[in-house]
């Protein structure tokens, strides 16, 4: 588990988060080295047999095997700990893992979650599929729909689950209304907050309890490597997530974490960018006679305007757009790009592109799709770091070939 460090002279909370990022949670060894050292260890070396009996007694803190903790996984939990805000931080090998760690670790047969059906496709598949092969089952809603929240909680129910804003079609959900719902339910309230980003929205100051990531998305932010992560209060951590990660495997690795605490250096510079650079384009696609729709959270056409600008700082790295033609129409954008790529990934440095219908939501039918909002013609596009006007040009070709 992540070792608490305090930056000389200051407390972690009287730095600004562009300081946590560069700063925080950092543990030099005896050399003084200025960058985060990777240690890529398996195990560690004991002074004697009593030192290493007392650490896995856990009368005396220390590393022991890096599938428990590592001092360079430990810097990037605790980096990630203090820019969210949580008591304690766990990472895992990937954003899935971190879900599946969250459900698997917390919840038992006879529970029950309650989830908001606007879910990433491997998501919908823990709550529809996995979790009740261990008898853990659950019930769907209309996250918009504070009612739905209501209505479906029993007492049985454990855990709420959302993302906001959503994946792919960008509804943003009352965070604070659903974690009073949970509670009153005797539920927790877990929140994937991937396409916020930590620097956007943070949810645990409004009443979740359990926020998860893929740290393969903006935290990486290059393409390079995956991760994920748990952030939580220090009980939950410690009463579910530790031992099931000990025990189970999912370990992040130290060369990983090290790219990720690199990642996290520039987080704040390439969000504020992307963010920027998304909402002019946002714009332009929105005029255009063959986009019938629009999902942008900066924008005061979004349906949940009013609940995006009072829950997040800005309207994000991401666009989701509707364009004539179905399917068709949305391959011949696509294929006429240049400089944005078609891939399934999101908040990389380069611009990319997917149409959720045919990859990360195909394997829900036609109507779950339908249901959600995502049609043959949506297409979801992440804003990179290009030049807004290469980027905007690039665009007009696709809108071109439209015609």
């Amino acid at each position: 588990m992540a070792k608490k460090t305090i930056p000389p002279g200051k407390a972690p909370r009287a730095l600004r988060p562009a300081t946590q990022l560069v700063h925080g949670g950092i543990q030099r060894s005896q050399f003084g080295e200025n960058a985060e050292a990777m240690f890529l260890t398996q195990g560690y070396v004991y002074g004697s047999a009593e030192e290493a009996a007392a650490r896995f007694a856990g009368t005396e803190p220390g590393y022991i095997y890096s599938r428990f903790s590592n001092p360079t996984v430990a810097m990037f939990e605790e980096r990630m700990r203090l820019l969210e805000g949580a008591e304690a931080a766990r990472a895992t090998a990937s954003g899935m893992a971190a879900v599946t760690a969250v459900f698997l670790a917390s919840l038992k047969a006879g529970d029950h979650v309650v989830a908001a059906k606007a879910l990433f496709g491997s998501c919908r598949y823990i709550v529809e599929d996995l979790l009740p092969r261990y008898g853990i089952t659950s019930t769907l809603v209309d996250g918009a729909d504070l009612k739905q929240w209501r209505k479906a909680a029993n007492r049985r129910t454990r855990a709420f689950f959302l993302e906001s804003p959503t994946n792919p079609t960008l509804e943003i959900y009352d965070i604070a209304e659903i974690a009073e719902i949970a509670h009153k339910a005797g539920a927790c309230l877990v929140v994937d907050n991937v396409f916020a980003t930590p620097l956007l929205q943070q949810p645990l100051k409004l009443g979740a309890d359990v926020v998860v990531y893929s740290a393969t998305k903006h935290i990486d932010g290059q393409g390079r490597v995956l991760g994920g992560i748990v952030l939580a209060g220090e009980k939950f951590i410690a009463d579910h997530v530790h031992n099931f990660l000990r025990q189970t495997g999912p370990s992040l690795s130290p060369f990983n974490a090290w790219v990720l605490l690199k990642g996290l250096e520039t987080l704040d510079v390439r969000v504020a960018r992307q963010t920027a650079t998304a909402a002019m384009l946002a714009d332009l696609i929105a005029d255009h006679p063959k986009v019938t729709r629009v999902f942008y959270p900066g924008r005061a056409d979004h349906p949940q305007r009013e609940i995006a600008q009072r829950q997040m700082k800005a309207g994000g790295t991401m666009i989701a757009f509707e364009v004539k033609g179905d399917q068709k129409g949305a391959f011949r954008f696509a294929n006429a790009l240049s400089i944005v790529r078609i891939s399934n990934n999101l908040g990389d440095a380069k611009s990319l592109i997917t149409h959720p219908s045919t990859t990360t939501h195909q394997r829900l039918s036609e109507e779950a799709r339908l249901e959600l909002g995502i049609t043959q013609g949506m297409l979801r596009l992440s804003v990179g770091l290009e030049d807004p006007e290469d980027l905007a040009a690039d665009l007009t070709e696709g809108l071109r070939a439209l015609r």
